[in-house]
């Protein structure tokens, strides 16, 4: 029996993990704030593995307060946090495990679509530097303590239960109440997959044997012109965006779009539908949902 212990089960991509897991065979427990487990707190991971038993360990959680999470102190404390729960699931017996890092690993502003192994790993935020530094850490203790380990560097993703703050569900919730969406230009850049893709693509991940890091995207390049336009089509409100209303971020990269390869050759994992129908599902949730 596969059993995996899924932390963060709660959280945006978390709970979009839990059934492709269940499709393939395995028995899920959920870790996070809805079970009351605080992985934070002294002795929390041993405890979660030990009630778990688990063969594998899909780590999620972290802290994540929309606009904070780039420079929090936080980043810290989850640092250790996150080497207290792998230490305690390779003790137990654990075989393999998939952390979740992030796409501000990379140098951002290299050029080309962002390869593991080939681009510059240099963080800018603490919040990379936090990322990148644990899986150094981890990388090297898996291998001594004989864990199958891979590393799934998350680029960009909506959907339901998205933070308000974001792109799309922020333009997504004034143009359905009718309002002005102020946006920047929009001439940047992204990789963007729906929520429910990127669980399904941990999934896949943690179910494979590949190992190392794994950018998990989309690997299509879109403008964030493009997409708000998309956002705006799917609500009916084209008339009320605002194009360049909104400065854009000092220094952020024109292009930061990710090289797939290995998500799709080796795991053999590709998106099962077009970027729109993740769209058109995200508004529909936040036409739904109720309001911030």
């Amino acid at each position: 029996m596969k059993r995996v212990l899924v932390t963060g089960a709660g959280g945006f991509i978390g709970r979009q993990t839990l059934e492709p897991l269940r499709s393939r065979g395995f028995e899920v427990h959920a870790a996070g704030r809805a079970q009351g487990v605080d992985l934070l707190a002294p002795g929390a991971a041993a405890a979660a593995v030990a009630d778990a038993g688990p063969t594998h360990l899909l780590h999620l959680a972290w802290y994540a307060e929309h606009g904070r999470f780039w420079t929090a102190p936080e980043n810290l404390a989850w640092v250790g946090a996150s080497l207290e729960l792998l230490r305690a699931f390779a003790e137990a017996g654990g075989q393999r495990a998939v952390v979740a890092g992030t796409c501000a690993e990379y140098a951002w502003g290299a050029d080309g679509r962002c390869a593991e192994g080939r681009t510059p790993l240099a963080p800018a935020t603490l919040y990379g530097a936090a990322k990148h530094g644990l899986h150094e850490v981890l990388r090297a203790y898996a291998a001594q303590a004989g864990v199958s380990l891979a590393w799934g560097r998350v680029f960009f993703s909506f959907g339901p239960h998205e933070p308000a703050g974001r792109l799309v569900p922020s333009v997504a919730q004034a143009l359905l109440a009718g309002r002005e969406a102020p946006v920047t230009h929009g001439r940047q850049v992204r990789d963007f997959l729906a929520v429910e893709e990127l669980g399904d693509a941990f999934a896949a991940l943690l179910d494979s044997t590949v190992q190392g890091a794994v950018n998990v995207a989309s690997g299509e390049p879109i403008a964030l012109r493009e997409l708000v336009e998309l956002i705006a089509h799917a609500t009916g409100r084209p008339d009320l965006v605002r194009f360049g209303a909104v400065e854009a971020r000092p220094g952020e990269p024109a292009e930061l779009v990710a090289d797939v390869a290995r998500l799709a050759g080796e795991v053999g994992w590709r998106p099962r539908e077009p970027l729109e129908a993740g769209v058109e599902r995200a508004v529909a949730w936040w036409r739904a949902a109720p309001v911030a």
